[in-house]
């Protein structure tokens, strides 16, 4: 499964060729520390790559979760909503966000690797 990430610590992994899964990154949710509350997007609605999707508060702060590329959300983790340290313990599995249908593909293969990302993090530590 392709994996790709945002500047903005988001992680998006392709289902199918029109389906991905969003979360956050494991660096965003070490920087978070503790999170207790998700604010998840509304199934159904569609956003522009880029747009505010959700919200994730943690102990030290709150911070937007940003769609990573434009679609429209198919699905949302409840499980997250009823449990938010699943954003801690697995940010890569359990505690992924929302799924989206995607929009536009081209918006997907620009987005960091694996290695561009961790230089990233890296950069800007």
């Amino acid at each position: 499964m392709t994996v790709k990430y945002t500047p903005e610590h988001e992680w998006i992994q392709l289902e199918d060729h029109e389906a991905a899964v969003v979360g956050i990154t494991l660096h965003a949710q070490d920087a978070l520390g503790d999170v207790v509350f998700v604010d998840l997007p509304e199934v159904g609605k569609t956003y522009a790559k880029g747009e505010v999707a959700g919200v994730v508060e943690s102990v030290k702060a709150a911070a937007d979760v940003f769609m990573p590329i434009a679609g429209e959300v198919t699905e949302v983790n409840e499980d997250l909503r009823g449990d938010p340290s699943l954003a801690n313990k697995d940010p890569m599995g359990a505690g992924w966000f929302f799924k989206i249908l995607i929009k536009d593909m081209a918006e997907f293969d620009v987005l960091m690797d694996e290695p561009d990302y961790q230089k990233f993090v890296k950069a800007n530590a």
